[in-house]
């Protein structure tokens, strides 16, 4: 089922937003860079390898970092942001720098602990089902504070709470061992907080990089290609490419939605179109419209749409013209959402 065009849009303004920001920091020139001197050194080595594929190892070595910091703003906001649109969560750090530390009772701590040891000897398996029951304790032991942890995925229904951890494909070594404390506490510490709710506290990859296919996965192989993922975790508490985005929305073919919108806008067009779009002497020109669509700009196509209504009720008005003489995109790509619903209120109200 496609996705609602109200997603579409927030999906392709994330995806036009990183573009943006990568695009200032492209690196065009890298003769002068000289910021990575122990790298060049030892490239050398592998001159013969790379004779035929890298002509600029200055500035292979800048693309490096740029492609790093791609991940990273996939990592850390991307994948995140499109999660809080499809699923209409949030991201929720219970941490004693924000939300504050959740509590929980000294036998969930006890037994988690418990937990982690037979996890790390291999005496026990992970199993969901047999972990949860020694987490639903009623007693009135001392309470104490849960580590720091997070949830980049934060979903509150009537009956279920839902969190999830989105981790990098290639996560550092050792680090599923902290990674199952912090969520077992976490989940020990919800339960307590929302004691008549189902909760639910999964870990989850944006995509399967084993598979040969963009969308599809093999969970098995996959979580045994990390470091101690199955030694610690379950399948049935980690959600992996398709699986985790078909999850957020509850539709299918999700994975296959945002990658398609992402190709879509995603081109050597791309910023030719964008500085289009975000020049305001073009909103009268057919191409100005096609883009929009083409890119699942509806709100903005709306705006466009109405164009000659809105400037009717603009008028003379100072503060109007100055809204509606604003860009739809700022310098980062971020999409100027006040400006529309200033406009839209004009006719909207002239309507009503």
């Amino acid at each position: 089922m496609s996705l609602s065009n109200n997603i579409k849009e927030k999906i392709s303004v994330e995806v036009i937003k990183t573009l943006v920001t990568r695009f200032d920091n492209f690196p065009e020139d890298a003769t002068n860079n000289r910021n990575a001197p122990f790298h060049e050194a030892f490239l050398k080595a592998f001159a013969d390898k790379l004779e035929d594929k890298v002509s600029d190892v200055p500035f292979f070595l800048s693309l490096s970092s740029w492609l790093q910091g791609l991940n990273t703003t996939l990592g850390q906001t991307f994948f995140e942001n499109v999660a809080h649109h499809l699923s209409q969560g949030e991201k929720r750090e219970y941490t004693s720098k924000k939300l504050g530390n959740l509590q929980l009772r000294t036998t969930q701590k006890e037994n988690i602990s418990a937990i982690i040891t037979k996890l790390s000897n291999s005496v026990n398996q992970p199993k969901l089902d047999q972990e949860n029951q020694l987490l639903l304790v009623e007693d009135k032991t001392q309470l104490v504070n849960a580590i720091d942890f997070s949830a980049d995925v934060f979903i509150e229904d009537a009956d279920k709470i839902v969190a999830i951890e989105l981790k990098s494909v290639k996560p550092n070594s050792g680090e599923m061992r902290g990674e199952k404390q912090k969520i077992l506490e976490g989940k020990a510490a919800f339960i307590r907080k929302f004691p008549e709710k189902e909760i639910n506290f999964y870990i989850g990859f944006p995509f399967d990089p084993t598979s040969e296919q963009d969308t599809t996965y093999d969970k098995t192989r996959f979580l045994g290609s990390i470091i101690n993922m199955s030694k610690f975790f379950a399948h049935n508490e980690t959600l992996v490419a398709s699986e985790l985005w078909d999850f957020l929305s509850g539709e299918s073919n999700t994975m296959q939605q945002i990658l398609e919108m992402i190709n879509t806008i995603s081109t050597t067009e791309f910023l030719t179109k964008y500085q289009f779009i975000n020049d305001n002497s073009n909103r009268s020109q057919d191409k100005y419209s096609e883009i929009l669509q083409e890119w699942n700009l509806y709100s903005e196509l709306k705006l466009s749409e109405q164009d000659e209504r809105i400037k009717q009720e603009v008028g003379t008005d100072k503060k109007l013209i100055r809204q509606y003489n604003q860009k739809p995109f700022s310098s980062k790509g971020v999409y100027n959402i006040d400006r529309y619903t200033i406009l839209m209120n004009l006719i909207s109200n002239k309507e009503n």
